[in-house]
């Protein structure tokens, strides 16, 4: 089985991560693209909720819970899990977004949404990509040695997801 195309969407908080992932969510979905998300959250989160059987069980004491329907499965361990284990656990996918996670070695888009966040693109390895919210001049002055990168305005979701097309039929 051939492995999954891993992209990672990165960038400060409010640079529209979410929002481009969900756009390349249903665009590669359209497309016939079995997609997966990872999401890192520097927080902690609770999926569980009172009232539920699953937060009763977590509440007991278990330290990992599984849901199980016809359609879909959710798994709770009270423990991190490496983004290497994410990935290998999601390896029947095309294509693997993942929010976050700045230090990982995948190939990076970084979402530029004001001047100081350029620093990111110098900063992070494995930058394929910058998605801006501002103009090129002001994201790349003259004589940045960049031109390896693809560069995409925030709101072209169609040039990205064929981007991400084109890494997965046809990797470099």
């Amino acid at each position: 089985m051939k492995k999954p195309f891993v992209c990672q969407i990165v960038g400060y908080k409010n640079s529209g991560k979410t929002t481009l992932v969900c756009a390349l969510v249903e665009r590669l979905k359209a497309e016939g693209r079995r997609v997966a998300v990872i999401k890192h959250d520097a927080h902690d989160f609770e999926m569980d909720h009172p009232g539920t059987d699953s937060y009763r069980h977590r509440a007991a004491g278990a330290a990992a819970i599984a849901l199980v329907s016809p359609r879909q499965t959710a798994v709770i361990r009270e423990e991190e899990t490496s983004l290497e284990k994410l990935i290998e656990d999601f390896g029947g996918y095309e294509v693997i977004l993942v929010e976050g996670f700045k230090k990982e070695r995948y190939p990076k888009l970084v979402m530029v949404r004001r001047a100081e966040d350029t620093e990111l693109i110098w900063e992070l390895e494995n930058v394929a990509g910058v998605v801006s919210w501002l103009p090129e001049a002001q994201v790349f002055p003259a004589g940045e040695p960049r031109e390896h990168l693809v560069r995409f305005g925030k709101d072209d979701h169609e040039g990205i997801a064929d981007w991400v097309i084109r890494q997965v039929t046809d990797p470099a």
